[in-house]
C-alpha cells in the first residue's frame, strides 16, 4: 500500500472546467482547482479572500459604468442610466447631465477619451461629446465637424443607386434639386449634400424626388449629374458605431448603414474629414472588403490600429498612416459580439476582447517571429465561467481582468504573461452584476440589490458586500446609514470581532455591545476546492482507492479557516500557531503551516480531498498545500 506526497505549490491554473477532470496530463491540472469562488489569485500563485464591495451609492437604475481619467489626480466615475449621466468624484455625485440613450441602448454605446473630452457613439443616436469644463462642470454636445466659412468638413458617401441624377435649378443662392428617382425623406431636411463636390444646405423636402436648398458655394453647372453624395452619418443613414484616437487622427469605425467602413481625420486636425487631394496629412476613408461580413464593432489604438469586426480581426499598417501607404490586413477570424459592445482592453501590450460566440476571451497579440497577430483563447480551461460577456475592465495594479456576463455573473482573470499565469476565478454576490469600471486604482461594480441598483467599490480589508464602515470617538451601539439594506440581515465586524448578525431597521443597526469601529454588510462565502488527486501524474493506478493521511496548509495573514477533510467542516484552531488571543479581542493574523491528520478511504475519485468553504468576514490567504496520500494496491 504505497504512500505518496502531492505538493500543490500554487493555484496559477485557476478554476478548471469539469470537462478536464480526465486530463491529469496537463500542467494546468496540477496548478488548477475545481472551484475558486470569491477569491483572487495572486500572480505569485496564492489565493486570497477577495476584497469586499463597499457601498458607494444607489443609482437611478440599470446602466453602464465608464471611467474618465483626466490625469493621475483627477479621475471620475461616469454612471450612464436611462436618459442620464451622473459624474462621481471621490464617490460623490458632483454633476448630473441629461443624455439621449435609453437603458436598452446602453449595451451598445462605445466611447473613447482624449484629455478632457469623452466621445460617445451609438449607431441609432447622434454621437455626443462629453467635456469636462471644470471640477464640477460638464457639457454634453453633439459632434461638430470643422467649419471653414460656410463649408463643413464631415465625411460624405454616395448611398443607393449610383445612376440616380440630380438636376439643380441654378448654381447659386436658393435652388431646387430634382432627382431622377425617389431618394429623399423628411429627415434629409437640414442636411448638406455635395453636388459636383460643392456643398448645398437642404432647406425643405417637398417630395421624394425634390428638395429646396441653399448653395454654400457656387455649383459648376445646372446639368443633371450623378456626381453627388450626402453625409455619411445622419438620422437617415445612422450614426458611428465606434471611435478611437490613433497617430494624431480621430478614427471612426463603422456606422449603422456603412458597417464595414473606416474614416480617419486629417492628421492633428481631429474634426476635419476632408479627403482633399490625398496628401500625407489629409483624411483617409476606405471600406473593409473580404469574403465575409465585417461589421466593425470596435477600433482600438495599440501597436497598430486594430479593427474588431463581427467576423474577423484586422491590422491597419502604415508608419505614419497616410492615404498612400495605409494597408489593411486580416489577422484572425474570431469575430466580436454584434448585439452589445464589450470594450477591448489593453493588458501588457495585448488587446483582450470578447468573442462573438460568447464563450471566450481572446488575447490579440502581435508576434515578432511571424510579424502578425494571434488571437489566443484565454478561456480554454475555464470555458464554464464565460457565459456571454457584457462588460469588462482591467485592474493593472492587481493584474485582474473583471468580466461581467449577461446573466449577472462575474469572472476574474489573473493574467501575468511574463510568468505564463492565466488563471480564472469567479465572484458570487447577492444579486446580478451589470457593469464594471476601473477608475485609477479603484474597481467599481454595478449590482442589483433587491429592487434597486447600487454602485459599489472593491475595498481591501473589508470582507462584506454592499458594506459601510464607520468609526466613532466613543463606543457606540447604534450605527446608521444602511438604508440601502433596509430590512436585511447584515453581518457585522465590530472592533475586528465578528458579532452576531443584525437586521437593518430605519436605516440603522443596534449592537449588543458598543464599538468604535464597525463594518456591516452582506456576507459572502469563499470556496477553495482542489481537483481530484492526479494519480496519473504520480504514476499510480488510476481508479485505486485513496486515503488522505495528512494535509499541510501554508497560510499567510489569515484569521480564520473552515475546512472539510471528508467528514464535515470544522474551524481550524488558529491560536495553535502562536499565543491564544485574549477573550473579546480581534483574532490575530496568522502566517505559517498547519498540518492535519485525516482518516477514511476516498473511493469516488471525482471528489476532492479537502474543501475550504467559509463566510466568516475575516482575512484569508492560502499559499500552498501538501498532502500525503495512501493508495490501495
Amino acid at each position: 500500500m504505497p504512500v505518496t506526497r502531492q505538493d500543490k505549490t500554487n493555484f496559477t491554473g485557476g478554476e478548471i472546467s469539469p470537462d478536464l477532470l480526465g486530463r491529469g496530463d496537463l500542467k494546468a491540472y496540477d496548478n488548477g482547482a475545481r472551484s475558486l469562488t470569491n477569491v483572487f489569485i495572486d500572480p505569485t500563485g496564492g489565493v486570497t479572500r477577495r476584497a469586499g464591495l463597499a457601498y458607494v451609492d444607489t443609482v437611478r437604475g440599470p446602466g453602464r459604468l465608464v471611467a474618465f481619467e483626466f490625469n493621475t489626480e483627477q479621475t471620475y466615475l461616469l454612471v450612464f442610466t436611462n436618459g442620464w449621466i451622473d459624474v462621481y468624484d471621490n464617490d460623490v455625485v458632483t454633476a448630473s447631465i441629461a443624455a439621449p440613450w435609453t437603458t436598452a441602448q446602453l449595451d451598445q454605446i462605445n466611447w473613447t477619451q482624449s484629455a478632457d473630452t469623452l466621445l460617445i457613439c451609438h449607431p441609432d443616436v447622434a454621437p455626443r461629446k462629453l467635456t469636462r469644463t471644470g471640477s464640477t462642470s460638464w457639457t454634453l454636445t453633439t459632434w461638430a465637424y470643422l467649419s471653414e466659412g460656410a463649408l463643413v468638413r464631415q465625411p460624405y458617401y454616395r448611398f443607393g443607386d449610383t445612376t440616380v441624377t440630380l438636376t439643380p435649378s441654378g448654381t447659386a443662392g436658393q435652388i431646387t434639386l430634382t432627382a431622377s428617382a425617389a431618394v429623399f425623406v423628411q429627415d434629409h431636411a437640414g442636411l448638406r449634400l455635395r453636388v459636383g463636390d460643392k456643398q448645398v444646405l437642404i432647406g425643405a423636402v417637398t417630395s421624394a424626388t425634390q428638395i429646396t436648398a441653399t448653395c454654400q458655394e457656387p455649383l459648376s453647372s445646372t446639368s443633371a449629374t450623378v456626381d453627388w453624395d450626402e453625409p455619411a452619418f445622419s438620422a437617415v443613414r445612422g450614426w458611428p458605431v465606434s471611435a478611437c484616437f490613433h497617430q494624431h487622427r480621430l478614427v471612426i469605425g463603422g456606422s449603422r448603414d456603412l458597417p464595414n467602413r473606416l474614416w480617419l481625420s486629417q492628421s492633428a486636425d481631429l474634426w476635419n474629414f476632408d479627403l482633399g487631394t490625398g496628401l500625407d496629412d489629409e483624411a483617409i476613408e476606405f471600406g473593409i472588403m473580404s469574403d465575409q461580413v465585417n461589421a466593425i464593432r470596435a477600433v482600438f489604438s495599440g501597436r497598430h490600429l486594430q479593427v474588431f469586426t463581427s467576423g474577423a480581426e484586422w491590422m491597419v499598417d502604415g508608419v505614419p498612416l497616410t492615404p498612400l501607404n495605409i494597408q489593411l490586413y486580416r489577422q484572425t477570424r474570431v469575430g466580436s459580439p454584434i448585439d452589445r459592445t464589450v470594450h477591448p482592453r489593453n493588458v501588457d501590450g495585448a488587446t483582450l476582447f470578447a468573442s462573438r460566440n460568447g464563450r471566450e476571451i481572446r488575447e490579440f497579440l502581435f508576434t515578432i517571429t511571424e510579424q502578425a497577430y494571434q488571437a489566443n483563447d484565454l478561456t480554454l480551461f475555464a470555458r464554464h465561467l464565460i457565459r456571454t460577456p457584457r462588460d469588462q475592465d482591467y485592474d493593472a495594479g492587481r493584474r485582474l481582468l473583471f468580466v461581467v456576463m449577461m446573466d449577472g455573473s462575474v469572472a476574474v482573470l489573473t493574467v501575468y504573461r511574463a510568468e505564463a499565469v492565466s488563471a480564472w476565478t469567479h465572484i458570487e454576490t447577492d444579486g446580478p452584476s451589470r457593469s464594471v469600471a476601473v477608475v485609477g486604482d479603484a474597481v467599481y461594480l454595478m449590482v442589483q440589490r433587491g429592487s434597486h441598483w447600487t454602485v459599489e467599490c472593491f475595498q481591501d480589508g473589508v470582507h462584506l458586500d454592499a458594506s459601510l464602515t464607520g468609526t466613532a470617538t466613543t463606543p457606540t451601539q447604534s450605527w446608521a446609514g444602511l438604508g440601502h439594506l433596509e430590512g436585511r440581515s447584515v453581518a457585522v465586524v465590530a472592533d475586528g470581532i465578528v458579532r452576531p448578525n443584525a437586521t437593518v431597521a430605519a436605516g440603522a443597526i443596534r449592537l449588543a455591545e458598543a464599538a468604535t469601529t464597525v463594518s456591516a454588510g452582506l456576507p459572502y462565502s469563499h470556496v477553495v476546492e482542489p481537483l481530484p488527486p492526479n494519480l496519473l501524474g504520480l504514476g499510480l493506478v488510476v481508479g485505486a482507492p485513496v486515503r488522505l493521511v495528512e494535509a499541510s496548509f501554508r497560510l499567510k495573514d489569515t484569521a480564520a479557516v473552515r475546512i472539510d477533510l471528508g467528514r464535515g467542516p470544522f474551524d481550524l484552531p488558529m491560536h495553535r500557531f502562536g499565543p491564544a488571543p485574549l477573550l473579546g479581542t480581534a483574532p490575530a493574523l496568522v502566517t505559517g503551516d498547519r498540518s492535519l491528520k485525516a482518516l477514511g478511504w476516498l473511493r469516488d475519485l471525482t471528489k476532492p480531498l479537502w474543501r475550504i468553504d467559509q463566510d466568516v468576514p475575516l482575512p484569508f490567504t492560502l499559499l500552498s498545500v501538501a498532502t500525503e496520500l495512501k493508495v490501495s494496491e
